[in-house]
């Protein structure tokens, strides 16, 4: 009996529940979607709606986990602490892992129907980049730079599910979809960077990650400064477009940026597993600061010079 419920914790590690905190990135796009697309109501139907959601895209992203860690097996024995994982370590079944990654997949798109029909498609659309990024003759994740854009793509179906659950009557602005994007990005790029680094050998990390045979220390950190760069540049247009007196919280956003490529640097940097980042409590604080200077600013009015927002130049004489 111990040794059944052994193996079957075996095939659950391999949907990294752990890693459903990452959902968390569907909050910013149900909040862009109530502070714009202001819905005439919001209470215990909505928030019912909001964890049905959530919960959906937590069983999509364990689907997407379960490919992940079964076709990654073979090359998670070079790296340091991925060579502890069950594809690498157990003699999993592979009709087993198809069949858990089937059940996730497909509770998470019957969970999916209950919200709205686009909420279901760009649930969908995860499922799909999920194949895009592992399954040959797509996988994308072996190819340098790709491998980051398209695994961050993830970030925009994040936030539209997140504005999907508010609304379905409009789409959210291309400026804060194209930055969240280029955000994700940034996060990527700087965990390769403090992967790369914690690996400390070229050869080896080629051999646990293909894409590592095409990066150095330098494109990699070069990269995420650009990413960030794109990042608070779009953002920025957002928040400034939608409503001035956000443009009080950009040097939050940037610190947030510049301190967290810092972390990448630490030895064993947490940087390597998000997931955990909630533990970091200067980052916290940081992130904490941002979201109530946002929250702060969407609803208190603050007088502001005409020049900041008048496209003509401010007339001194």
């Amino acid at each position: 009996m111990m040794r059944q419920k052994l193996l079957i914790y075996d095939y659950l590690r391999l949907a990294r529940i752990d890693h459903w905190i990452k959902t968390c990135f569907m909050l910013p796009g149900a909040f862009v979607a109530f502070m714009l697309a202001k819905p005439e109501s919001f209470g215990f139907p909505q928030l019912l709606m909001l964890f049905t959601g959530v919960l959906a895209t937590c069983l999509a992203a364990s689907a997407n986990y379960v490919i992940n860690e079964w076709l990654d097996g073979e090359f998670d024995r070079y790296h340091p602490v991925k060579k502890n994982r069950p594809m690498v370590t157990k003699n999993l079944k592979v009709k087993y892992i198809l069949l858990e990654y089937a059940i996730f997949a497909i509770t998470g798109l019957i969970l999916s129907l209950l919200i709205n029909p686009y909420f279901f498609v760009t649930q969908l659309w995860l499922l799909v980049m999920g194949i895009v990024y592992n399954v040959k003759p797509f996988r994308t994740k072996d190819i340098a730079f790709v491998d980051v854009l398209t695994e961050s793509v993830n970030n925009i179906i994040r936030f539209l599910l997140g504005w999907f659950i508010i609304t379905d009557t409009c789409l959210p602005p291309v400026s804060i979809l194209f930055g969240y994007w280029m955000a994700g990005a940034f996060l990527m790029a700087t965990k390769r960077f403090a992967e790369y680094r914690m690996i400390n050998d070229p050869e080896l990390a080629g051999r646990y990650r293909k894409s590592f045979q095409n990066y150095t220390e330098r494109t990699l950190v070069c990269s995420s400064f650009f990413y960030a760069i794109c990042a608070t540049f779009m953002i920025g247009v957002f928040l400034i477009k939608y409503r001035m007196e956000y443009i009080f919280c950009m040097p939050i956003l940037f610190l947030m940026f510049a301190y967290y490529l810092m972390m990448a640097f630490d030895q064993d940097s947490a940087v390597q597993k998000p997931e955990g980042l909630f533990r970091e409590k200067k980052l916290m604080a940081i992130v904490s600061v941002f979201v109530l200077l946002v929250t702060f600013f969407s609803f208190v009015d603050v007088p502001l010079p005409p020049s900041l927002h008048d496209p003509y130049l401010f007339t001194i004489r």
